[in-house]
């Protein structure tokens, strides 16, 4: 812990201040916590959290007793201190703090909207799905927007790269309700294999054949529930996992049902699918358009098709992600951004 004993020796020449500019528009502030035991799980393991506000943000951090200031270039300073009261708001709610959290809170702090979320104004409440094993807080402002989808749309396409949190918050959301009794199934579904007969030449049972297509699915899923629950309620039919095949024919009514890797379906398969809906039920359809793996190469996605004919259409929503709402490690946003900036 030597590096919080430097930092509160260096911070010696600052002085206790609101906000101030100078010539150069840098600016000094100060956040006093009236719980100083939570300052560790803020700073983090030798001030982990501490050092990714500065990296991202661009500032200097400096800690003495249950204050600390801030110094750097004026909005810098402004999100930094947002986020500092975010995270101490995580902790009064009962959340954990860990490098996604902060990363989230740095992402949200450029956005003015997010202001009551990030620091727990009682007139703009935060927005959050809860689960048994976790509760689910927006990562990026797209998130917002996608999480109130979710709870006033019939049918929602969220479409975007990879690690935006399409999925996870889908089955977040999927989860929560079935807990809470307003759906009594939750569906999870994904394209497996280009033609079903070909199931036949893998190892094992049905279930076995398909699992290692579904694995992202059951992931999540384990991630919002205890391991004895998903199994209990995959074992009573409350929870189902199956490849896209398995749908026809079926009305799927008192039910969240999700469709993963849309891109990868046929538009025969899409206008199946989304004809499967039934009463009391929402469906999710999640993809990125432009990772399709269709065999063949001359199929149109049914994910592009879909909401290229169902966009505007009453009851249905559209959320689109770009790489700026990369949730997971910073380094996939960076990644996924220098795909997208070549050529194909």
């Amino acid at each position: 812990m030597a590096r919080k004993t430097t930092r509160a020796h260096e911070m010696a020449h600052f002085s206790p201040s609101a906000p101030r500019r100078d010539e150069n528009r840098r600016s000094r502030a100060e956040i006093e916590f009236d719980e100083p035991a939570m300052l560790g799980a803020v700073f983090g393991q030798f001030d982990t959290n501490l050092v990714q506000i500065e990296t991202r943000l661009g500032v200097y951090i400096a800690a003495r007793g249950n204050r600390i200031q801030i110094e750097g270039p004026e909005e810098a300073v402004a999100r930094a201190r947002d986020v500092l009261k975010g995270l101490q708001n995580r902790l009064l709610a009962g959340h954990d703090i860990d490098a996604g959290a902060v990363e989230s809170l740095i992402a949200m702090s450029s956005e003015p909207m997010l202001e009551g979320i990030i620091t727990g104004d009682h007139e703009a409440p935060p927005i959050m799905i809860r689960t048994r094993r976790k509760t689910i807080v927006p990562r990026s402002a797209t998130q917002i927007s996608y999480m109130q989808a979710l709870t006033k749309n019939d049918i929602i396409f969220a479409l975007g790269p990879a690690g935006t949190g399409k999925t996870y918050v889908a089955v977040a959301q999927a989860v929560s309700q079935l807990m809470s009794g307003s759906v009594q199934r939750l569906i999870l579904s994904r394209p497996a294999v280009e033609a079903g007969e070909r199931l036949g030449f893998l190892p094992g049972d049905m279930k076995e054949k398909v699992d290692p297509y579904l694995r992202p699915l059951y992931d999540a899923l384990y991630d919002c529930m205890p391991p004895e629950q998903v199994e209990r309620r995959m074992a009573s039919g409350e929870i189902e996992v199956a490849p896209i095949a398995f749908m026809r024919g079926r009305t799927l009514a008192d039910a969240f049902v999700i469709l993963d890797e849309a891109q990868n379906t046929t538009q025969a398969q899409m206008k199946m699918f989304l004809t499967r809906f039934g009463q009391n039920s929402r469906m999710v359809v999640c993809g990125d358009p432009r990772q399709v793996d269709i065999p063949g190469g001359d199929a149109q996605s049914g994910l592009a098709d879909a909401v290229r004919r169902l966009e505007g259409v009453e009851g249905i929503g559209v959320t689109r992600f770009t790489v700026a709402d990369v949730v997971r490690h910073p380094i996939v946003g960076r990644v996924v951004e220098a795909y997208e900036g070549k050529d194909s």
